[in-house]
This record gives structure tokens, sequence and C-alpha cells, in this order.
């Protein structure tokens, strides 16, 4: 049984003109999406920056409101439910977030930060809640000393530790995460990156996990989906997705990987042309308009839904990509 399922979910946001400030039209930033979610499973979810990862995460955890479409967590409908109704089940629905000094409250104490979670739910007293703070600061790597500390006074690896440790405190059954090593220095990023996985196998946490590096997603994912433009172009297992992307924007993002030997060389095919404007995407395949693709004209038209090529991977077919 699934975990998280997204039913052809929409997240369209108003652009105002005129004096009035009338909408007169519509940022398109996800646009028809549908993935299912397993339990202790770990979701990637790539692309360029401004394709709608991290609008699609907020809209999943109900951090935005959708436009359209069904988000079934746990068995229940929460796409339309009020901010009283979705509490409860903050419990088990989390988010780490990008910038972990953005994320954390300045002012508050690391002890205020982590205790904050339960008393918003309302569990336990407050001597235990005090040794909850420091169990989830052992769990993260960090000293009970840090309790009594404030955000700035941390690395930024140690303050996504303490991002981690309240994702984690209401001991949640999905966490999405939201680009959580990006701000990291490299050397950091694989402490991060393994502290999750040690928690996810104690914890049976499933993981959505959005990034834009595809040797990151491949080292955290068992299955990976790529987005481009609001939509997701290509979803299959990681190993598959890495060894045989059927997708031209896939192969485009796998050949973008660095490698790590300077004297080696091979051959990359560089991304042509602009990102089109969610405002006004175009007709038919967004990525062959991009590229200007000879067979573009013939997937105007065309059914662009995702479509099961092999067991488990799925690719948007069009004549111009695929």
């Amino acid at each position: 049984m699934s975990l998280l399922t997204v039913q052809n979910l929409q997240q369209h946001f108003p652009v105002r003109g005129g004096v009035l400030r009338r909408a007169v039209a519509s940022c398109k930033a996800v646009d028809g999406v549908s993935f299912e979610l397993g339990k202790g499973e770990t979701l990637g979810l790539v692309g360029e920056s401004g394709c709608g990862k991290t609008t699609l995460g907020k809209a999943i955890a109900r951090l935005l409101k959708p436009t359209s479409g069904q988000i079934t967590f746990d068995g229940q409908d929460i796409t339309h439910k009020s901010m009283g109704e979705l509490r409860p089940m903050r419990r088990n629905m989390q988010m780490i977030f990008q910038d972990p000094a953005e994320s954390l409250n300045p002012r508050h104490t690391v002890r205020d930060i982590l205790e904050e979670p339960f008393i918003v739910q309302k569990i336990g007293t407050k001597e235990e809640r005090r040794k909850w703070v420091l169990d989830l600061l052992d769990k993260v790597g960090l000293a009970n000393s840090a309790a009594e500390k404030f955000p700035f006074e941390f690395s930024g690896g140690q303050r996504q530790r303490i991002g981690i440790a309240r994702a984690i405190a209401l001991k949640p059954k999905l966490i999405v995460c939201d680009e959580p090593v990006s701000a990291l220095d490299v050397s950091v990023q694989s402490q991060v990156l393994n502290l999750l996985l040690d928690l996810q196998r104690d914890m049976g946490l499933s993981y959505l996990f959005i990034a834009h590096g595809l040797s990151v997603v491949k080292h955290m994912s068992d299955r990976v989906a790529v987005m481009y433009l609001g939509k997701i172009m290509e979803l299959a297992p990681a190993e598959m997705l890495y060894h045989s992307p059927r997708h031209a924007y896939t192969k485009a993002l796998l050949d973008a990987i660095p490698v790590p030997d300077p004297s080696l060389r091979r051959s990359r095919k560089l991304l042509q042309g602009d990102v089109p404007s969610p405002i006004n995407p175009p007709p038919g395949c967004a990525f062959g308009h991009r590229m200007k693709h000879p067979n573009w004209e013939q997937s105007v038209g065309m059914d662009l839904s995702l479509k099961e090529v092999s067991p488990g991977h799925w690719v948007q077919l069009c004549p111009c990509c695929t």
C-alpha cells in the first residue's frame, strides 16, 4: 500500500496586473503531476531551477493549497482539509528546508526549537520534553550542550542537523526534503546524507528528496522522477534511470554530472535555448520546443501523459524527445 498518492496535482498562481490588480494570467508552477510513494521508500525529484520541485513539495506538505488534483496521505484525502484538520496529521508529515539559517528562529534556543513540535501537538510534560530534546540531539550527532545555544552559534551543517532533529521529533512517516544539502559544503554533504539514510533505516521513514544534482539523488533514492516546467518527464527506479534513460531531458541532465577526473574528456550534449515561461508554456512538448526540434510540431495536440515503457519505467513519449 502506498503511503502517498498524488493524482494530477496542479499548483497555479495568479499573475495580477492593471490598476485594480486583477488576475490577467496564471503561473503554472505544477501542472498535472502524478506519482506514488511507498512506505520506507525514497523518491528523488530532480530538475532545473524553476521547474516546480519546491512548489510540489510544499503543496504535498499542504503548506500551499493545491489548485486542483488529489493528495492522499496514509489513506486520507488531505487535498482540501483545513489547517485545523491538518494539525493532527502534521505529526506524520514533516519538511526539511533548503536553508537551515532561514528555517530556524534566531531568537529561540535549540531547546525551544525542538520542544515546539511537542508543545503545538500537546505531547508530554515539561520534564519529558527536556529528555526528548536531548535524545533528538544525540540522534543527529550533536552534544547535549547544544540545547542551550542559539542557531547562529552553529555551522551550516550543524544547523541542518538541528532542522533534521526538528523534523523527526514527532516520529513522522514522511519527510519532504527540499534540497537539504545544497547550501552545505561538499565535505559536509555526505555526512548529512548518511545521517538521513541512518534515520530512515532506524525509523522506517519515507522521503520525497528534492535536489538539483542527479549524483546526490542516486546516492539516496530508490526511484527518481525528472521534472521539467511543472511536469514529470520520466519516472523510474534509480539504477534503470541512470543506465537506460529514455527522455532527452533526462539524458541532458545525466551528461551534466561532473566527472571527478580532470584528465578525462567526454562528449557532452549541452542544453540549448531558454526554459519557457510557466506563465505562457508552449503547446505540445515544452522541451522539444526549447531545443527547436524538427519534430516538435508533431507533439502539439498529442497525449503527453506518462506511459509505462517497461515495468516501473514511465516516460512522457513524444516524437521529439524519445
